[in-house]
């Protein structure tokens, strides 16, 4: 690719879309960052028009994406009515816009992962219409969990072909949210959120993948409420639930209780009046006395099959520098959409990334 200031360079429109959105900016913002006119900006974005390498370099710079970012092949696509953004309606266009693209990148992440690393097959039940609590059911059943507490639900989704990935701090208005992509199930989650309210957030996505991944029409249909009550159904089994808290329990009972199942005891006070182990009375008063108490001191869960990923390319000698280049994109980048798992380092001699499937990763 020429650098001489004037000439012209084949864009790829989406990507510089892709790249707009993602850092949450309008195109009339963009616009003023780069010095041009809106109208030029529209023809950048719609094809009409190719920039020069100037152009070039100033998208570069301002979004935070290598030049080749916007050169390459057209990028993964995904549109916002297959994705389950909790609070839709309150949630600001840009913010579901910029969460999109994360998810775009991440989508291109996963391809790469596919065409060097054996990862586990998609194996989530889409049961579709129906009730939460059996659906959790029949899921643990087919995972084979009987009646105990979930273990770790980020390593389960992963040993079940769901491609687990992780929203930056530029995205703390989000939750959470999932999608099928080509087959694969994805979920996106807050790590900001403290490590109860990400391990439900990761059960309430499994829930929107299981309960509205098929055709179903979900006009007139809470789905949020639906995707509450399969987590706390996957997370606090009934049968176990019933055994380990007595009926009407007190604060200290529940706040005794909840490590079981790593849930916030509100969390698990819901879950007893689900199950009617809990009076009104008693559920209003643990609910005010619950809400005066400071989250706990969990560790997040986090990825495991990011991790292996990661270690398998230190051990080919591959830099997080490397990877993000071949990635088209920056370390921090990458570093956002996979728990920070990326540790920055400078780059290295030049080792190429692997080819083909030279990689398998199992996980136990």
């Amino acid at each position: 690719m020429s650098t001489r200031k004037n000439d012209l360079i084949m864009l790829t429109p989406a990507r510089l879309k892709l790249a707009r959105q993602r850092r949450q900016l309008t195109a009339a913002a963009l616009a003023r960052e780069l010095g041009v006119s809106a109208r030029t900006m529209a023809d950048f974005e719609h094809g009409r028009r190719e920039p020069t390498a100037a152009d070039l370099a100033g998208m570069a710079r301002v979004l935070g994406f290598p030049v080749e970012f916007f050169t390459a092949v057209e990028p993964a696509e995904l549109t916002e009515d297959v994705v389950s953004f909790r609070a839709r309606a309150k949630l600001p266009a840009r913010r579901r816009a910029g969460a999109l693209a994360a998810g775009r990148l991440a989508v291109e992440f996963n391809d790469f992962l596919e065409r060097r690393f054996l990862l586990p097959s998609a194996d989530v039940p889409v049961v579709g219409a129906g009730d939460p609590a059996a659906a959790a059911d029949a899921v643990r059943e087919h995972w084979d969990l009987g009646s105990k507490p979930a273990p770790n639900l980020v390593h389960l989704l992963e040993a079940h072909g769901v491609r687990v990935f992780s929203l930056g701090v530029d995205h703390t208005e989000v939750d959470a949210f999932s999608f099928w992509h080509e087959g694969s199930p994805y979920v996106f989650l807050n790590t900001a959120k403290s490590a109860e309210d990400g391990r439900f957030d990761a059960a309430h996505e499994l829930g929107h993948l299981v309960l509205h991944g098929g055709d179903r029409p979900l006009d007139g249909v809470d789905v949020e409420a639906e995707a509450d009550a399969f987590a706390s159904a996957m997370l606090m089994p009934d049968v176990d639930v019933l055994t380990y808290v007595p009926e009407d329990p007190t604060r200290d009972q529940v706040l005794r209780a909840s490590p079981r199942w790593r849930v916030s005891p509100l969390a698990l006070t819901r879950r007893l009046r689900e199950l009617r182990q809990v009076g009104d009375g008693v559920y209003r008063t643990l609910c005010a006395e619950l809400a005066k108490v400071d989250p706990g001191g969990e560790t997040r869960e986090s990825s495991q099959l990011l991790a292996k990923v990661f270690r398998a390319l230190r051990e080919q000698g591959v830099t997080p520098h490397e990877l993000a280049a071949e990635l088209l994109l920056s370390t921090q980048e990458l570093n956002n959409i996979v728990f920070g798992l990326v540790v920055t380092a400078l780059p290295g001699s030049g080792v190429r990334l692997p080819s083909g499937r030279g990689a398998h990763l199992r996980l136990v």
